[in-house]
């Protein structure tokens, strides 16, 4: 039995080592450019594009065909989606499911809607990678994921807040004094997969504080961590080596952004999945 894992490209993951394993694109357009978020796109050209870009954006999620073409003939495809609160990559996956499953008799797939976004969706495709090597059924599998999904968590800290201003994902006022006065927000992906502030922070000491102090308050206790950044290493492995300080045999891995999640990070963005 062949199975296959499917994310949409808001996961920041083009390829892995264990499985068969599709990234999905979502685009980034504008009236002059659209950016399509596979392997080859120049995220820093894109994001210092972006900024000198003062005409509306926005962002375009796969459609039916792109699931159907990556769910490539597997037996049992295991999909995992950016939350459905900022896209529509859920819906058009999970039309794209039952299709699948019509046109392909005796296959199934399980469509997970994050209710998040980047490193948690990693933490999720991570935890879909062992449960297939352990040989759980599908039905276990979609049990186990589901239950997962409850004890991982997203945070984010961010330097520029233009696009989900745009985008109507903030308050334009919030933005206006992030530019300003460098503040930078602190906040989480809310239970219903909304993007929920919780801090405004001056500096990158005290922002790297305050998310340590977050996931502390959330049942961290030396789980996995998987941070992505936008053109900030130094910031991720700030946190990186104040979690070790804690517990030095947590198990942390970091990587860049891709399209999706810079444009909506931006310059300086920090994105958190930990286990509570």
């Amino acid at each position: 039995m062949k199975y296959k894992i499917v994310a949409d490209s808001s996961a920041n993951i083009r390829e892995r080592e264990r499985g068969d394993f599709s990234s999905v694109p979502l685009r980034i357009v504008t009236a002059r450019k659209e950016y399509v978020d596979t392997k080859d796109l120049d995220v820093a050209r894109m994001v210092e594009e972006l900024q000198a870009y003062k005409g509306k954006s926005g962002t375009s999620c796969p459609n039916i065909h792109d699931w159907l073409e990556a769910f490539g003939g597997a037996d049992v495809v295991l999909a995992v989606t950016i939350t459905s609160g900022l896209s529509g990559s859920y819906a058009s996956g999970a039309q794209a499911a039952a299709e699948y499953e019509e046109t392909h008799p005796g296959s199934r797939v399980l469509v997970v809607d994050s209710l998040s976004a980047g490193p948690e969706m990693e933490l999720l495709i991570e935890k879909m990678e062992e449960a297939v090597s352990e040989g759980l059924s599908f039905e276990q599998i979609r049990e186990v994921i589901g239950s997962y999904r409850k004890k991982t968590h997203l945070l984010f800290a961010l330097e520029h807040l233009d696009n989900l201003s745009r985008n109507g994902r903030v308050n334009p006022l919030l933005a206006k004094m992030a530019g300003v006065f460098g503040i930078r927000m602190v906040g989480k992906a809310s239970d219903a997969g909304i993007l929920q502030p919780l801090h405004k922070c001056r500096g990158a000491a005290r922002t790297t504080e305050v998310i340590w102090e977050e996931m502390l308050a959330h049942g961290y206790c030396g789980g996995k961590v998987r941070l992505a950044h936008c053109l900030n290493p130094d910031a991720a492995q700030a946190l990186a080596d104040m979690i070790r300080t804690r517990f030095p045999e947590a198990d942390i891995l970091i990587r860049p952004t891709a399209g999706l999640c810079s444009f909506y990070a931006e310059k300086g963005g920090l994105m958190i999945g930990y286990e509570g």
